[in-house]
């Protein structure tokens, strides 16, 4: 039996991230930045919520029946967050992935018992048609299998687990009565993004800000390329952002991201991966423009223990 008070499954144990307020890298005179905090999520990622979401929606609705095998395709969270779910409710998983994307990812999908396929990229990049050539992975598996495909890109149960990260938000901030002014996140499949500046505009946020790598600036520009940032700019405009739109598209370089995630690390405390940087380049940026008196809130979405076999963390 479980302590009083104690969450009754591992699943429970999603959510409740902090919010930190940056006190170093932000320059004089420039907006308060804050911080959702989204590696202490039990697979290291804000993708927990969404998993979770996606298959407890399917099993209300019976689209998901007991011992079904799941799949999707994944730069690696999301696989991640599936296998952990899908793990302790007892279901078969096949995931799609690529050499493209950290190797800390797959063997955690290994690791929680998932089935992954892993395609080869264009010299470690991320393509469009490395994502088409996953797509259609899938569709094999679903064909082959009678596969329930999760869909994250079109899934609007997304919206509701990323729903509560905006809500944790709103609380987190209330509590010592700080106004968000602007949202700025990267877009992957959008539903973050849009599950979160929902719930903030519905309590009055006046905008929302959509950021992406300058090398494939799809949401700005209309274009797509390659880039090394995993889990944002699929080559696509995400159907899920339909349901929470920004304001305004911003791309950052690849670049001073990477550049930005050892400070955020040694003197801020915020250990996150290309994504979690790339976002807090945005809202710095975004802060300065804003000045002091208002408030910037951006996420990391996932914990840098993800990224160091790779050059991210290299001195």
């Amino acid at each position: 039996m479980p302590a009083p008070g104690a969450p009754s499954s591992s699943l429970r144990t999603i959510g409740g991230t902090p919010l930190v307020r940056l006190s170093h890298l932000v320059p004089d005179g420039a907006a308060d930045v804050l911080v959702k905090v989204e590696g202490g999520n039990p697979t290291g990622s804000y993708k927990d919520r969404m998993a979770l979401a996606i298959i407890e929606g399917a099993e209300r609705r019976g689209a998901l029946r007991p011992g079904q095998r799941v799949v999707e395709y994944t730069g690696g969270s999301t696989g991640s967050a599936l296998a952990f779910v899908c793990a302790v409710k007892g279901y078969p998983l096949s995931l799609v992935s690529s050499d493209a994307f950290a190797p800390e990812k797959l063997r955690t999908m290994r690791a929680f018992g998932a089935d992954v396929i892993v395609l080869p990229s264009e010299g470690g990049r991320i393509t469009p048609e490395l994502f088409v050539r996953m797509r259609e992975a899938v569709e094999e598996i679903v064909k082959r299998d009678g596969a329930f495909w999760t869909d994250q890109f079109h899934n609007t149960d997304a919206l509701t687990g990323y729903a509560g990260l905006g809500r944790e938000i709103l609380e987190q901030t209330g509590a010592d009565g700080t106004s968000v002014d602007v949202f700025c996140a990267a877009i992957g499949t959008g539903g973050m993004f849009a599950g979160v500046s929902t719930v903030l505009r519905e309590a009055g946020l006046p905008r929302a800000v959509a950021l992406e790598p300058a090398s494939s600036p799809m949401l700005s520009a209309g274009e797509s390329g390659p880039h090394r940032v995993e889990g944002i700019a699929t080559g696509i405009v995400p159907p899920l952002l339909a349901h929470g739109p920004f304001d305004e598209a911003r791309t950052v370089e690849e670049q001073e991201a990477r550049r930005l995630a050892l400070p955020l690390a040694r003197r801020e405390g915020v250990f996150t991966g290309t994504s979690g940087a790339l976002n807090v380049a945005g809202a710095l940026r975004l802060a300065r423009e804003a000045g002091a008196g208002h408030t910037v809130v951006t996420v990391a979405p996932d914990t840098g223990l993800k990224y160091l076999t790779g050059d991210l963390y290299a001195d």
